[in-house]
């Protein structure tokens, strides 16, 4: 497995988890609240997130064996969909 975290400011965090989490419900197991986060990939990959009042904080776990560049893109690119007015977001992957 290898773990990736990244640290986006934003004031809108809460606002951001809570619009992905919507989005991939109807595809993924999904868990979350305004606060919270949680989005398993039918890959095995699973996404964690947390939002306060200036950041988002994700937590990127994907097996061995998937592209974890890819699964990166995939979750920065979706939010920054939802952060149209604000995007790109600065996300600073780093293993964990």
């Amino acid at each position: 497995m290898s773990v990736s975290v990244a640290r986006v400011s934003t004031a809108s965090a809460s606002r951001y988890l809570q619009q992905l989490a919507k989005h991939w419900s109807h595809k993924m197991t999904v868990t979350f609240s305004p606060e919270e986060g949680t989005i398993d990939f039918p890959n095995g990959s699973r996404l964690e997130m947390r939002a306060d009042s200036g950041t988002l904080d994700v937590a990127l776990t994907v097996p061995e064996g998937e592209d974890v560049e890819r699964m990166r893109g995939v979750v920065a690119s979706h939010l920054d969909r939802f952060a149209f007015r604000e995007a790109p977001l600065m996300f600073d992957w780093k293993a964990a």
